[in-house]
């Protein structure tokens, strides 16, 4: 985080919100270093969704702050969001993949009762091939999200909820307290 003792209470506040996030057990999150030439605050995470045995996705939020406000932004808080996943070739290969994804991303943020604006991104599939002596799976499918959208006030906790949401819902967790079939609850 760029120079905290400073740092305006707005940002202070938002970035306050984000660290009093608890994510379900399967999503780490962590707190790095954020970019330095976005803006002149910023905060930033990384994520991971974990199963049994592997890393079933990664990700990252970064909170941006411009005291002074940025026109593209309509605003002075600004979160952006990125999301990379591995797919099973069947879901890789439904055509409304990116449609889905993106409804992940803006169903989660209005569950979570995020007040936002100016919410905009991408969604990309990708497929890839390895042949030779590459190690690795002879195929793979990833579905990357990036997006970014204004907060409108510097409670952040819905917004995290939402990017926790997102990172739950791409790799297909069941929401938290919902056992998926064939899984049973021990105790």
């Amino acid at each position: 985080m760029t120079g905290m003792s400073a740092a305006p209470e707005l940002f202070t506040r938002a970035v306050a919100a984000l660290r009093s996030l608890r994510p379900r057990p399967e999503l780490h999150l962590e707190e790095v270093r954020a970019p330095q030439r976005l803006a002149p605050w910023a905060c930033a995470f990384t994520a991971e969704v974990t199963g049994p045995s592997e890393i079933l996705a990664t990700g990252r939020l970064v909170l941006l702050h411009d005291p002074d406000g940025d026109e593209a932004w309509n605003g002075t808080l600004r979160v952006v969001a990125y999301v990379r996943a591995e797919l099973d070739a069947e879901l890789a290969a439904d055509p409304l993949l990116p449609e889905v994804t993106w409804s992940w991303l803006t169903d989660a943020l209005n569950a979570a009762g995020a007040a936002y604006t100016a919410l905009g991104g991408t969604v990309t599939d990708t497929s890839s091939a390895r042949f030779g002596e590459i190690a690795g799976p002879a195929r793979t499918d990833d579905v990357e999200l990036r997006a970014s959208w204004t907060a409108l006030t510097a409670e952040l906790v819905p917004h995290g909820e939402a990017f926790c949401d997102l990172m739950a819902s791409v790799v297909g967790l069941p929401p938290v307290g919902v056992a998926a079939l064939g899984q049973r609850r021990s105790g």
